[in-house]
């Protein structure tokens, strides 16, 4: 089938049709306008910094930032901050401050850089902090929360209070290098796994076996049924869309246990829908959900990385499981699990396909956990409207803030329940790293301050607040 040439096939449901509950007011996808009256808010200009007067974001009118807590910054606990800022959430502190537990998308073997209880492998470089801040960034306390584990590239916060940190990796002692170049000779623990960071003390630095060995993204908590959704991001190769259903309700627990059952989602009617090929608008599926016999693998010393990189897909493929391309954010909000397909769609003309598994520029899926339906609620028409969308959380007001990683000026954009998009913030382009992208949006519980990171070679957070109520956030 050609790729490029794809149109929906006879199982999808047409657009409009039996899509009530949370799906009203979703739009169609494949926008080709600008962004509608009122949801965006006004032309970008370039904004000083209030920590050191650089300009690093150009935003909206009436809108201020701080940066804060850059790489190689001591912590409280005497921690040094890693780099390759990544996911993060935001959850309540005492007397009106906001915890946030940041990933650390950190590769390759080297000494793991948290006290030895936050440890799990003592070779790894990856995991998490957590800091205490105020509304415009002023960091209270700061520590490591969770070391010791690879790539920990987004997650998903908890209702109870815990940020679940995911690995985008594999690798282990039993499987051969990635493209880093990494000797996974010197690791001591097989990785590929998600990892619970309670917000109150250190993780256990245990990871959740059940949920899969995969090269993980982020995860998303249905509070209704207790489900676990996970993206995966699989670069090279076709992704999936995953459920983890723990052993005992972690509604009633506080906590994710291990031990539960992984499923991976498929279309009804048709076997390995490709998903990442360019949708029709509106384009809508009715969705089951196969087992995953064996989610964590063991492999023999020196099994290829690639191979190993699609063992637990390939399990649901071979059971009919669909096919997208690069899975990244996920967020719940209001009966929809809202999840980003990075590299879905059709290459718009002008546009270059881009590296990795995938022709398009981004599409935007809706899954409502109580009706078993997909739908696409956008699909980018061009890299200038959407560009290589990444991590992603909701407004308040259920609008979608999306951070790119495309090959330009990266953007924080919102994408409304309407299907309006609206650009909301510019990265100041870096002359020596051209690679800075936004990460790990999340808001502030009280909602008046939107955190952010920027993944650069000295990553940093950054604290946005201003006029919200102008504006569709």
């Amino acid at each position: 089938m050609e790729r490029r040439h794809f149109l929906a096939g006879g199982t999808a449901v047409a657009a409009g049709a039996v899509l009530g509950g949370p799906f009203l007011g979703v739009a169609s996808a494949s926008l080709k306008g600008g962004p509608r009256p009122g949801s965006g808010y006004g032309t970008l200009g370039p904004v000083r910094d209030a920590r050191d007067g650089e300009i690093r974001l150009h935003l909206p009118k009436g809108f201020s930032y701080r940066s804060f807590n850059p790489a190689g910054e001591p912590m409280s606990d005497g921690s040094i901050t890693p780099g390759k800022h990544d996911g993060m959430a935001a959850f309540p502190g005492k007397l009106g401050t906001t915890l946030l537990v940041r990933n650390h998308e950190l590769n390759g073997p080297g000494k793991a850089f948290g006290p030895e209880e936050t440890v799990y492998d003592p070779a790894a470089r990856g995991g998490t902090a957590t800091l205490m801040v105020t509304g415009q960034g002023r960091v209270l306390r700061s520590a490591a929360s969770l070391s010791g584990t690879q790539m920990n590239c987004s997650g998903g916060p908890m209702p109870w209070g815990a940020w679940v940190s995911c690995e985008e990796t594999v690798n282990g002692p039993d499987v051969g290098n990635d493209f880093t170049g990494g000797d996974n000779s010197l690791l001591q623990q097989k990785h590929g796994y998600i990892f619970e960071v309670p917000t109150g003390k250190a993780a256990a630095a245990r990871p959740i076996r059940a949920a899969g060995r995969f090269p993980h993204e982020s995860v998303a908590f249905d509070p209704h049924t207790g489900a676990v959704y996970e993206c995966e991001d699989n670069f090279g190769f076709a992704s999936g869309f995953y459920r983890y259903l723990p052993p005992r309700d972690p509604r009633t627990t506080g906590k994710l246990l291990d031990g539960g059952r992984l499923q991976m989602l498929a279309v009804r009617g048709e076997e390995n829908a490709d998903l990442s090929l360019g949708q029709r608008p509106g384009a809508a599926y009715r969705v089951s959900w196969v087992d995953i016999d064996d989610p964590d693998p063991d492999f023999a010393p020196g099994t290829a990385n690639a191979t190993a990189m699609q063992a637990v897909g390939s399990q649901g493929r071979a059971k009919g499981a669909a096919i997208f391309s690069r899975l990244e954010g996920c967020v719940y909000h209001r009966g929809v699990v809202y999840f980003v397909s990075t590299q879905g769609g059709a290459t718009a003309a002008g546009d270059a396909a881009p590296s990795g598994f995938g022709d398009g520029r981004g599409q935007v899926w809706a899954y409502d956990t109580q009706e078993n339906m997909l739908r696409l609620m956008y699909e980018s028409p061009h890299s200038m409207t959407l560009d290589l969308p990444d991590n992603v959380t909701a407004s308040p007001r259920g609008t979608l803030v999306l951070c790119e990683d495309g090959d330009g000026g990266n953007y924080l954009r919102g994408l409304t329940p309407a299907g309006s998009i609206f650009d909301f913030a510019r990265l100041e382009p870096l002359t020596d790293d051209p690679d800075a992208e936004f990460a790990g949006s999340t808001f502030a519980p009280d909602g008046r301050t939107l955190f952010v990171n920027i993944q650069s070679k000295i990553g940093m957070s950054i604290a946005i607040w201003g006029p919200w109520q102008r504006g569709g956030f």
